[in-house]
């Protein structure tokens, strides 16, 4: 048990900067498109005290995380945005809505490159320290990543979806998205999930060093 915390411990940084990177990058772009909601309400920020929420980001990863067979999962407060002031309508939502998973797969790809420049340095223990830190990072964006992008609501997937959908069908998917909590919670503890990213943790391999 002491174990997993101290790894939890280690985890917690790299997940923490991670969530506030996603929010932020909703908030960039919905500013860039027109709507300054989380800007005005201080959320269009990498402080990450502005984006926790207590439960999503804290006390639900760190059960989660000392139950061993789960996978991980956990929250952010949602940016607030303004669907009316957006440039674009559908597909200025849809760019919002699609920035949060898509800063992971760039902050992965980044995070990567660091790793790659570090195994060239003399070892020791701090190093190692960090880079298991650093490698974490690169599954952990590109799992927040694919989860994101499942096409329910309230994830980012939901709202990317709806963008892409003719309009025709948007009233029968709705219907789907009132679900979409229990869904989610069914995918979640069956295991289902971790079929799912089998192939993200394969990419991710062939990107660390």
């Amino acid at each position: 048990m002491t174990d997993r915390i101290a790894s939890f411990l280690l985890f917690f940084p790299i997940f923490l900067f991670s969530l506030s990177f996603h929010e932020y990058a909703h908030g960039w772009v919905a500013f860039r498109l027109g709507d300054s909601t989380a800007k005005f309400l201080g959320r269009l920020t990498m402080n990450p005290l502005r984006h926790i929420d207590w439960i999503g980001t804290f006390l639900f990863p760190l059960m989660m995380f000392l139950m061993p067979g789960l996978l991980l999962f956990g929250w952010a407060k949602p940016v607030p945005i303004d669907p009316r002031n957006i440039r674009g309508g559908r597909q200025g939502t849809l760019k919002v809505a699609a920035a949060g998973p898509v800063s992971n797969i760039l902050l992965a790809v980044v995070i990567a490159g660091i790793l790659h420049a570090l195994v060239s340095l003399p070892p020791s223990k701090t190093l190692v320290i960090i880079y298991e830190m650093l490698e974490t990072g690169v599954y952990l964006n590109l799992m927040l990543a694919t989860f994101n992008l499942i096409p329910l609501h309230p994830l980012d997937g939901g709202k990317v979806m709806e963008g892409i959908l003719p309009a025709r069908y948007l009233a029968s998917y709705d219907q789907i998205g009132r679900y979409g909590f229990l869904i989610l919670f069914l995918l979640l503890y069956s295991g289902a999930l971790k079929y799912l990213m089998i192939p993200v943790l394969s990419l991710a391999r062939l990107l660390l060093p």
